[in-house]
């Protein structure tokens, strides 16, 4: 229904926009073939050109992500925390984009160019961060700036990655890059501006996902001006100080990186056992 709702602004964008993202089931984060198979099956389900397969990024997730790309088929990757990992993503949705070209060179069958999505997850970073500072006794000031500068860091790979010569001609059969998206972007700690993840991410092909209340205070009070324009230098100062201050951003990314996949498979272990129960009841009424 979402898809469908969506429908026109995706075809009036000629593909670019109006994606409705649904994600596999999160129990097969370490698991490439049944990811793959999932993918297929939801999007046979849902049967809309719109619709965006959301896959983690881990390194199982990394060839299903490949195939899929390289089957047309639309993906959202989610759980990114690192960058490292995103240079991981970008490569392989290259790869990806690569054999749908070599395929329709090949065998003259082109199924149309799949649309990607790379989901960092902005204010999870800050929580880490700042716990680690506050147990270190570390520079207060380093607070509060880790998700921005860690963001802000990434989308500089992102401007580096895809402006290289092996991407660059593929454009000319339609595929476009794969956009950054901001995701988790309300703030969690109430010391700290409400439209922090949203004023400081803003720039050409990002994309930010935000919940009710953090998009209502944009609309109040957000700046609209593009903020992520030449802050690599910045974010690298601030990367730097955080780990002169002691702060180990892979190990903060990496328990960030098992944590979400802990937290998703079992909040839909909860979802699957809450509709067996009902399902439970139902049947001993009608009985």
């Amino acid at each position: 229904a979402a898809a469908r709702a969506l429908r026109p602004v995706y075809d009036a964008s000629g593909g670019r926009d109006g994606f409705v993202s649904i994600e596999v089931a999160p129990t097969l984060a370490y698991d490439t073939e049944g990811t793959v198979r999932d993918a297929h099956r939801l999007r046979g389900e849902v049967g809309e050109p719109n619709v965006m397969i959301k896959v983690p990024g881990t390194p199982e997730g990394l060839p299903a992500i490949t195939q899929l790309i390289s089957e047309s088929i639309n993906v959202n990757v989610t759980l990114i925390f690192s960058l490292d990992a995103y240079r991981r993503v970008m490569d392989a949705y290259i790869a990806g984009c690569k054999a749908l070209v070599q395929r329709g060179q090949e065998r003259g069958i082109w199924g149309g160019p799949a649309a990607s999505g790379a989901s960092f997850l902005v204010s999870r970073v800050d929580t880490a961060v700042d716990g680690a500072l506050e147990k270190s006794g570390a520079d207060p000031a380093l607070r509060g700036k880790a998700a921005v500068a860690n963001a802000r860091a990434a989308y500089a790979l992102f401007q580096e990655r895809f402006s290289r010569d092996d991407f660059t001609p593929m454009m000319r059969h339609g595929i476009a890059v794969q956009r950054p998206l901001w995701a988790s972007t309300s703030t969690k700690n109430p010391a700290y501006p409400d439209t922090l993840h949203i004023d400081n991410l803003i720039g050409p092909d990002s994309v930010n996902t935000m919940p009710p209340d953090t998009l209502q205070a944009t609309l109040d009070h957000g700046v609209s001006a593009l903020t992520l324009e030449g802050t690599e230098q910045e974010a690298n100062a601030t990367l730097a100080a955080l780990k002169e201050a002691g702060v180990d951003m892979d190990a903060v990314t990496d328990k960030l990186l098992s944590d979400g996949v802990d937290a998703f498979a079992g909040s839909y272990r909860q979802l699957l056992e809450s509709i067996e129960a009902k399902c439970g009841l139902l049947a001993q009424a009608r009985s």
